[in-house]
Formats: C-alpha cells, sequence, structure tokens
C-alpha cells in the first residue's frame, strides 16, 4: 500500500466525494486532519512530507486520458496474481475490460473488485473478459484475489509503467492512483473510457450498459 504526504493542517473537502465537483480551491486548502496519518479510501496519507499545490486549482471527476475512444490500446505484458506473465494480445478476439484501481484492500477497490465479482456471469454473457490492474505486486495480488474470490485476473503493474503508458490520470493532486476504466473491442480498439475515482461501483454500472447496448 502506497504512503502519500500531505500537511498536517488539512481536511479532505467534502467536494471531492462527487463524481463532477464544481469548485475552485482557494491558495490555501484545507486537505487533511491535524493526525499524523489518516485514510483517505484506504491509502495511508502521512504528514512527513508536504504536497505542492498551485493556487488556483480545478477539481475535476473526470479527465481525458491520452488514451481515447477510437485509439488502438497500447500492448502490454504483466505478471498476473500467480506470477505468471500475460500478455493484453492474449484476450484478442473478444471484448476486455480493463479496469485499473489505486490499491489491493483499500476500500473504494475492494466496493470495485467485488462488484466486478459480483456481475461476472454478466460480463461473459456479453462475451467479455475482465482485467484489474494495479501497483501491487503478484503476492498482494494473490490474498486480494483469494479472499474476496475473485473470478477474474490480476495483474501487476510494479513502478506503473503501464498505467503511465495509457495516460491513467491521477487525483488529489497526483497524490492518489487514478480509478480508470477501459472497454476494448475484439480488435483491441478502445470503444469506452470512464473515470470515477469516488464512485468505485459506478465502473460496473457503465461498462456494462455499454456492452449490453453493442
Amino acid at each position: 500500500m502506497s504512503s502519500f504526504s500531505l500537511p498536517t493542517n488539512h481536511t479532505l473537502p467534502s467536494l471531492l466525494h462527487y463524481h463532477t465537483p464544481k469548485a475552485t480551491l482557494s491558495q490555501n486548502p484545507s486537505l487533511l486532519p491535524k493526525s499524523s496519518q489518516s485514510q483517505f479510501l484506504g491509502l495511508k496519507l502521512s504528514n512527513s512530507s508536504p504536497l505542492s499545490i498551485p493556487s488556483s486549482s480545478y477539481v475535476k471527476g473526470s479527465i481525458v486520458a491520452k488514451i481515447t475512444e477510437g485509439s488502438l490500446a497500447p500492448a502490454f505484458t504483466l505478471k498476473d496474481q500467480d506470477g505468471k506473465t500475460v500478455s493484453l494480445s492474449k484476450f484478442k478476439g473478444k471484448p476486455v475490460v480493463v479496469y485499473f484501481y489505486p490499491a489491493d484492500e483499500t476500500p473504494g477497490c475492494t466496493k470495485q473488485a467485488c462488484a466486478f465479482r459480483d456481475s461476472y456471469e454478466k460480463f461473459k454473457k456479453a462475451g467479455a473478459e475482465v482485467i484489474g490492474i494495479s501497483g501491487d505486486d503478484p503476492s498482494s495480488h494473490k490474498a486480494f484475489k483469494q479472499k474476496y474470490k475473485l473470478p477474474f485476473t490480476l495483474l501487476s503493474d510494479e513502478g506503473n509503467r503501464v498505467r503511465k503508458e495509457w495516460g491513467v490520470p491521477a487525483d488529489l493532486f497526483g497524490a492518489l492512483p487514478g480509478r480508470q476504466t477501459y472497454v476494448l473491442d475484439k480488435n483491441g480498439v478502445v470503444r469506452l473510457v470512464y473515470n470515477n475515482q469516488f464512485q468505485p461501483e459506478k465502473h460496473i454500472d457503465e461498462t456494462l450498459k455499454f456492452l449490453q447496448s453493442a
């Protein structure tokens, strides 16, 4: 689990709990309580070093990534929860849902993973595969997968190389890894890009709705 550093004299603004907040932060926004360590969607935030925040920052719920609808998804090869290498090309010929999430065992990511699990048969009926990707190592993925009985593949993007190549935007001024989902068609072309950090279960609703209408 990653540690993120923010000033000690701040509290997280309530606007961040909405998908598309519309507010302008002041030069000295309140971000975290005066505790030495807090939890934000399960990711630890410490006061070991300050975070520099621009004086005028507009917070958005959705950000356009480098890969847009109609783009060919960049190829990758990563290790799965069992330490085996898995290439994106393995899934060519069927729709693929690739979802990037911040970290294993955090509240939001657990809700999202379990929602994908509970709707997995619907994804199979639509002919689609589901792949989850985060920066956690294979052993963390294995424990996460076993604990929640996840029926789909989890890939380890240590160093966040693939996340960067796909242009997944971060949240909280770059401190929180982004939560973004892509739907690829059978030829590997991106047909849907969905970004929503604070409503993780909406990713399942939106991707299923798209697949069932395709």
